[in-house]
Formats: C-alpha cells, sequence, structure tokens
C-alpha cells in the first residue's frame, strides 16, 4: 500500500512554534511501524516557518515574505534535523524534497520530481516533502500542503491520503461555534454544498484551512485515491485508517473517481 500523509504546522508544534515533542516522536514512531509493515510511506509536512518563528524567539509569524522567508530557513533545518534524528532509532532513512509552483506546474520538472520519489521509495527512503518556503513568493508558490500533498499523491499513484489536522474532520458547521454540528463520516462527491461548510480559516501557524483539504479531496478523488481528514492529536488513529478499522474523522471515498 502506497501512503501519503500531510501534517500541519499545528500538529506539529504548540501555538508557541516550539515543537510539540511528545506528539512528533509518536508520529514518527507509528509511521515508521507502518513501514515496517511492508507499506510505502510519504510524508509532507508544514512546520518550517512556525519553528524557524520558535527558535528565533519570536512573538509571531513575521508579516513579510522577507522575513517568512528567514524563519523557513532556519525552521526547515530544524525540522529535518528532528524527522532523521527520531527515524533513525527505528532504522529508517529519511529524504528531503523542497518544491515550488514552478517545479510542479512545469511538466519536465514535475516528471523529474516523479521519478526521484520513484527511485527514493525503491530504495526504501521515506520522503519527507514541504513547499520551499525559503523562495516561494506568490508566483511560484504552491499555495499550501493540503493541494501539494494531493499532487504528490496522484503522481507516486497513492492508494492512500490522509490530512492530519487540528479538526477531526467535516463538519455540518463549524463545530467551535455551533455546538450541534456533527461530524460528517463519508463523502463520495465534493459537492458546492460540501464546499459551502468550508466555513473555517487556517490557524496561526497554518496557511489553509478546510476549504484547501476540500479542495484536495476532490484532486485524489478525481484521481480514483482515498482520502482521509483526521485529527493529528493522536498520531495512532493511523493505525485505524490504514488498516480499515472504524475511526473518527471524514473519509472521502474515490470509488466514483476510479470508475471514470
Amino acid at each position: 500500500m502506497k501512503i501519503v500523509v500531510k501534517v500541519g504546522s499545528s500538529t506539529l508544534t504548540y501555538k508557541t512554534g516550539n515543537l510539540n515533542i511528545r506528539r512528533v516522536e509518536q508520529l514518527c514512531k507509528v509511521l515508521a511501524d507502518i513501514k515496517n509493515a511492508g507499506n510505502n510511506v510519504i510524508l509532507v509536512s508544514s512546520g518550517a516557518i512556525a519553528m524557524g518563528v520558535g527558535k528565533l524567539g519570536l512573538s509571531r509569524k513575521p508579516d513579510d515574505i522577507p522575513g517568512k522567508q528567514a524563519a523557513a530557513a532556519v525552521g526547515q533545518c530544524e525540522l529535518m534535523y528532528v524527522y532523521d534524528k527520531m527515524f533513525s532509532q527505528y532504522n529508517h532513512v529519511t529524504g528531503q524534497i523542497l518544491l515550488t509552483g514552478e517545479d510542479v506546474n512545469h511538466k519536465k520538472r514535475f516528471q523529474n520530481f516523479t521519478n526521484t520519489i520513484t527511485r527514493m521509495l525503491d530504495l526504501g527512503i521515506l520522503p519527507i516533502i514541504n513547499e520551499n518556503d525559503t523562495i516561494s513568493t506568490k508566483e511560484i508558490k504552491i499555495g499550501d500542503n493540503d493541494t501539494l500533498s494531493a499532487l504528490v499523491a496522484r503522481s507516486v499513484g497513492a492508494d492512500l491520503l490522509v490530512l492530519l489536522t487540528d479538526r477531526e474532520g467535516l463538519y455540518t458547521a463549524d463545530p467551535t461555534k455551533n455546538p450541534d454540528a456533527r461530524l460528517i463520516k463519508c463523502v463520495q462527491k465534493i459537492t458546492p454544498e460540501i464546499l459551502d461548510l468550508a466555513g473555517d480559516t487556517a490557524g496561526t501557524q497554518g496557511t489553509g484551512g478546510m476549504r484547501t483539504k476540500l479542495e484536495a479531496a476532490e484532486l485524489s478523488m478525481e484521481a480514483g485515491i482515498n482520502m482521509v481528514i483526521a485529527s493529528g492529536s493522536r498520531p495512532e488513529i493511523l493505525y485505524d485508517i490504514v488498516e480499515g478499522r472504524d475511526f473518527t474523522g471524514t473519509f472521502f471515498d474515490a470509488s466514483e473517481g476510479r470508475g471514470r
């Protein structure tokens, strides 16, 4: 099974920007174990800017692009150091790939990326992918890692895409504002009504929101790839998702897309 897992900044860090050590340790342990079971695992990880903010001791994310890029340069080093150290404990080799919108939109460059990541998987490497925030500007930005994860899943022919976030899934309304909001367990088609449910915005450390996750679901489902939105607060939920057991989250069923 080929699995792409995307984790957002809110899953990896505290609001201070400092690393949530306990959660990241558990995430790496679970992903390593899933890989040990014979699955190919690709991790799309946000968090570079947030970790840079924490390491630099800033009170919040910079507003200017050069400031964000500087924070990303510092944070990306820290992020990969942490991942490499933690996955090494379970005898897994990691490799970093940083992309911009130009890499994704240019046919030959994206094919080069696909060739590289395919070879990495053949060699047993666990790829860790992020947008190259140190050089990305509005003109060449992919937009968010939700979209990036869906593009990665499509490029490698993944069986499953999992987005771990600060929400348990897609709700009928904003659960922080409406106590009657209900979790939607399964979505079989991205309709205008479904898109209208994405009324939230990104957190202080993130760039996306529920809207970008639904757009990622649409990209994945069109390619026949199932997708899940679930809370990243307990990385062990990945066991239930991968093994087909009941879990708390929203499952996006791509069976209709496979029939095209």
